[in-house]
């Protein structure tokens, strides 16, 4: 065995979430190691070449407004930027990025790689190495072992990797890379309960191969907004994305080919997502559906390769060329790359603290696919979470724990702390009980206090974030003293109470009684959206206070739950493999009744009254 440097912190896998976690760490002053197997995959969008969508565009924001680089990336690279829900109700207004494949993947490369206190290496992770109970270093494929205080994990789904395309399969990180199988044996063996997910791929097209003119167009918005709140221009060249559908023809080739998909004939055993169904799944559990959409999206400005996203497949080759020829536009269409379906190992969160790290070594972090999500952003934003409490963790301090009320990050983590997951997990708005809290347009006066206090903030974008929240402040309190009286009226109005009613907007506002302040369109938005649902807003925060009073209610570190008189034996289990920090956490555990809670409280005061006495 041969030892090279020690570093505070080392970070295994240099997917979305790798980056984050080693951004973060050596941001916060520490020396970091992100560890690859594939120095030319670091960022790679192994899936769509899409970063947001619903919910999950507050994931980026939230991420953007912590000190990370999702956000910045995705606009330098972006190929078409479009808001998502603007018919609905601000809540669920969220954004969604094509970006260019390669220009992101390079453009992520060139950060981490300029990047204060972090080195890149190529090399394959074997093994974690503990001694009495905590992280000591890591053993790469060659020997060679590296000292560090802290790990974070993030293989996503190179953990014993199997790609099935047909009845063929072989082992594979992503199609045409090694798979990761030496450290899911080392996690295994330091007693981590693990278990088996699968997600899918469609075939990538050749454009020169499809009839555009048989689909329709769809355009992203125009001028762009961007993700990231230090980005003032969207400046690449625009590109739009297509849409057709599958038909009668296509699903009758799939139903007469079911025995050749693994998804049908046992091949696989690992779970897939739900919410992100292969075709084969889709005709098969919507047999009365003729139709299903086939979204074709450009895998950048250099290149003629689309991604059709869709048709997710693990079926034959000679299948899938026949199934995507039935679909309009794409009667001649070539297949540069076929679609697969590929299973990885996964840790259950449940054995998980909120700051991410494991409650069964100390110093240990995962974050992204290893627990159990799906998609670039969720896992991004525990990436950049686990690189803030590594660092934490260093410092003594304190973790940064976001509550449900506070973040779409803090309902993702406290979701699969909690709640686990058997099935890849993807974020949805109807997650969050305080959604119009948790808006796209407020993740900076949400976060960035945040972001500054531990130092991934620059000063110079923290008071460019000071001065928005000081002239949005000043704007509403304008608003609520000038009165004027409008045609038709009886008597005059605040231009707060005018703002309220549905039909007015705050053009009218502004055109009416303008400001002399230098209000963008964005904090103008805010300004509307914090009138218009202002009461609703009230009550969610309400809510969020009763709710941080209960989690304030904490649980003793330790605490014997079998002297908890009345539990039922699935609930002390429960109680017992997730072990929840607080009386909060507690009530949200499947299955964890209010009368148990009740019981729990009991138990609790209890024995702080024993303590107290002796």
């Amino acid at each position: 065995m041969y030892k090279d440097h020690d570093y505070d912190i080392v970070v295994i896998g240099a997917g979305h979430a790798g980056c984050e976690a080693a951004l973060a760490s050596a941001r916060m002053g520490f020396s970091t190691c992100l560890f690859t197997i594939n120095l030319d995959t670091i960022a790679q969008m192994s899936c769509n070449p899409a970063v947001g969508g619903l919910a999950k565009g507050h994931l980026v924001r939230e991420i953007d407004a912590l000190g990370g680089e999702m956000a910045k990336v995705t606009d330098k690279t972006g190929i078409q930027f479009k808001m998502l829900n603007m018919s609905k109700g601000p809540a669920v207004w969220s954004l969604r990025a094509q970006a260019d494949r390669v220009l992101y993947r390079l453009s992520m490369r060139r950060v981490v790689e300029f990047q204060k206190n972090l080195d890149i290496k190529q090399a394959l992770i074997e093994k974690i190495i503990v001694e009495e109970g905590k992280v000591k270093g890591v053993l790469t494929s060659l020997g060679i072992f590296y000292e560090t205080r802290a790990i974070v994990v993030t293989t996503g789904t190179f953990l014993k990797g199997l790609i099935h395309i047909g009845l063929e399969n072989f082992s594979a990180g992503r199609a045409g890379e090694f798979p990761s199988v030496g450290l899911s044996d080392s996690l295994r063996e330091l007693g981590f309960k693990m278990g088996r997910l699968k997600t899918g791929t469609p075939p990538r097209l050749d454009a020169k191969t499809i009839d555009f003119s048989k689909t329709e167009p769809q355009y992203g918005d125009d001028p762009p907004q961007p993700f990231s709140y230090s980005t003032e221009k969207i400046t690449n060249p625009q590109l739009p994305c297509y849409i057709t559908y599958t038909n009668k023809e296509t699903h009758k080739i799939i139903f007469g080919n079911l025995d050749r998909s693994p998804l049908y004939s046992g091949r696989i055993k690992g779970i897939g997502a739900r919410y992100c169904p292969s075709i084969e799944d889709k005709v098969v559990r919507f047999a009365e559906r003729e139709r299903h959409q086939v979204f074709l999206e450009p895998e950048g400005l250099e290149t003629k390769e689309y991604y059709a996203n869709g048709i997710p497949t693990s079926l034959p080759y000679d299948v899938q060329v026949k199934l995507v020829r039935t679909i309009p536009g794409l009667e001649k269409a070539e297949i540069m790359r076929p679609g697969y379906a590929i299973e990885y190992d996964f840790v259950y969160p449940t054995q998980l603290k909120h700051s991410l790290e494991t409650k069964l070594i100390d110093g240990l972090f995962l974050a992204g696919q290893i627990n159990g999500t799906s998609g670039y952003e969720e896992a991004a934003a525990q990436g950049i979470m686990a690189g803030i409490n590594a660092s934490l963790n260093l410092q003594g301090g304190e973790p940064l724990i976001l509550g449900r009320h506070e973040a779409y990050t803090g309902v993702l983590i406290d979701d699969l702390i909690t709640k686990g997951t058997n099935e890849p997990y993807r974020m949805f708005t109807s997650r969050a009980e305080y959604r119009l809290l948790l808006r796209h347009d407020n993740a900076d006066l949400r976060l960035m206090n945040k972001g500054y206090e531990i130092g991934l903030l620059g000063k110079e974008v923290y008071q460019k974030f000071q001065e928005k929240k000081r002239l949005i402040d000043e704007e509403l309190q304008r608003i609520k003293k000038i009165r004027i009286k409008i045609e038709g009226a009886d008597k005059s109005e605040s231009l707060e109470q005018l703002l309220k009613r549905p039909e007015i907007t705050y053009e009218f506002i502004d055109k009416s009684v303008h400001s002399d302040k230098p209000l963008s369109p964005e904090m103008k938005k805010q300004v509307e959206i914090q009138v218009k649902y202002d009461g609703y807003i009230l009550r969610q925060m309400e809510m969020a206070e009763r709710l941080k009073k209960v989690e304030e209610k904490k649980i003793p570190e330790g605490f014997d739950y079998i002297s908890v008189n009345g539990l039922s034996k699935e609930i002390l289990s429960k109680l017992q493999e997730v072990r929840p920090a607080n009386l909060g956490q507690a009530s949200r555990i499947p299955g964890v009744t209010p009368a148990a809670i009740s019981l729990l409280m009991v138990s609790i005061e209890r024995l702080k009254r024993e303590r107290g006495k002796s």
